[in-house]
């Protein structure tokens, strides 16, 4: 039977929709991690302990558990296992992205480096060590200037700076995030540094693709209709189609396929970033995976069939039926935190689920944790789903119901 090495870090949102295909697939699955929780409860008995901070270190782990147990694909489920999986499957010859590639991806300053080098529209851009002199950095930014750590998703620690006393306060937080300890182990390397870029504006928009030998493959457009201007970006609403014109929706694109190549990207997943204006397309962020959270539950080819087994079906070179998204419009909605502090109540979930069009309301966060919103934080209180036969009857429906949902944070 086909085994595939699933690589889940502790933080990851997606574990279950990634069995489940599997599954669903009939593939057999060995559930790799660096977290205790995730092997006791993801996969007991199917299981391997590999270092996903250390790509070195964890390649080697997978390739003694490959000789005993032969692997037919490596898949990294968010993040944080992508440097490990194209490490790991360069060794065991299985299909990969090469490692400088993916590196890029999780460095935001090699990204706009190769971004740039690319011939893709990018602004100015300059690194500065949390050391610096932040009175001389401030002096040197683009106004208005996005800071942002180099290896940090989910919009964390991402602070939009007007002015030099705007710069220096954002650059004093982001600083007091990448000295905590475990944020700066997430981070690696790169936790010592702080990239600022000059601020794109435009609308939003983001693309789900596949790359086969460099080719990718559009899977959906989603469309951000909350505009995303700052101080923070906290993302909330994700619909498809888009509402792009045909016109924009193809130089959309041809600019994530133009980022792939600049980056050296060829196989696998992709999820990009992207805003237009007058200018053109801008890539604002490419990651070699899929969609983070439960987003990718918004997604259904065919009769059915979810990304994840699309994305496992892939790994593996298997037939894949179909490419084609169901017709009618999808949406989600990724649960803001409004406040600091520790959840007490969640309620009018029953509500917002009776909203035409909403099909499910799905808590991440439960009563009594305790919750960090952006800046620092980089988690969501849930995601709500809806379809309807437009963007914009799924748009409306999700706001309608997040209006019925009221959480109660001490």
């Amino acid at each position: 039977m086909t085994r595939i090495l699933l690589l889940i870090p502790s933080t990851s949102y997606r574990a279950e929709d990634f069995l489940d295909a599997a599954r669903d697939f009939g593939v057999d699955v060995v559930v790799g991690s660096d977290q205790r929780p995730v092997l006791e409860h993801v996969a007991p008995g199917r299981t391997v302990w590999v270092d996903m901070l250390h790509p070195e270190r964890g390649a080697a782990e997978a390739e003694a558990f490959a000789r005993e147990y032969p692997l037919d694909a490596i898949v990294p489920v968010d993040d944080a296992g992508t440097l490990l999986a194209a490490r790991a499957a360069g060794r065991l010859g299985l299909p990969h992205n090469p490692f400088d590639a993916v590196e890029a991806t999780r460095d935001k300053s090699l990204l706009r480096q190769r971004l740039e080098a690319g011939g893709l529209l990018s602004p100015p851009h300059l690194v500065v060590p949390l050391s610096a002199d932040v009175a001389e950095a401030a002096r040197r930014a683009p106004y208005p200037c996005v800071l942002k750590p180099l290896a940090l998703a989910a919009s964390r620690g991402v602070i939009r700076a007007n002015n030099e006393a705007e710069f220096a306060a954002a650059f004093e937080r982001i600083r007091l995030l990448l000295t905590d300890p475990a944020v700066a182990a997430d981070c690696g390397p790169t936790a010592d540094r702080v990239l600022v870029e000059g601020f794109v504006p435009g609308i939003e928009v983001a693309v789900e693709g596949l790359l086969t030998d460099g080719r990718l493959i559009t899977l959906a457009i989603f469309d951000k209709p909350d505009p995303l201007d700052g101080p923070f970006f906290e993302e909330t609403i994700y619909v498809t189609p888009s509402r792009l014109t045909a016109a924009e929706q193809a130089a959309v694109i041809e600019a994530t396929a133009q980022s792939a190549r600049a980056l050296g990207l060829v196989d696998g997943p992709i999820h990009a970033e992207l805003r237009l204006n007058d200018e053109g397309v801008w890539p604002i962020d490419v990651a070699a995976r899929s969609i983070g959270g439960l987003c990718a539950r918004t997604l259904s080819f065919g009769t059915g069939m979810s990304l994840e087994e699309i994305i496992l079906r892939h790994a593996t070179r298997s037939p894949i039926p179909t490419f084609d998204r169901e017709s009618r419009a999808a949406g989600v909605m990724m649960l803001p935190i409004p406040a600091a502090g520790t959840l007490r109540a969640i309620d009018g979930v029953s509500e917002a689920e009776a909203v035409p069009g909403i099909e499910s309301v799905t808590m991440s966060m439960r009563v009594g944790d305790t919750v960090v919103p952006l800046p620092e934080g980089g988690d969501y209180l849930g995601f709500m789903f809806a379809r309807a036969d437009s963007p914009a009857e799924v748009e409306g429906a999700l706001r309608q119901a997040h209006a019925r949902l009221r959480f109660r944070i001490e």
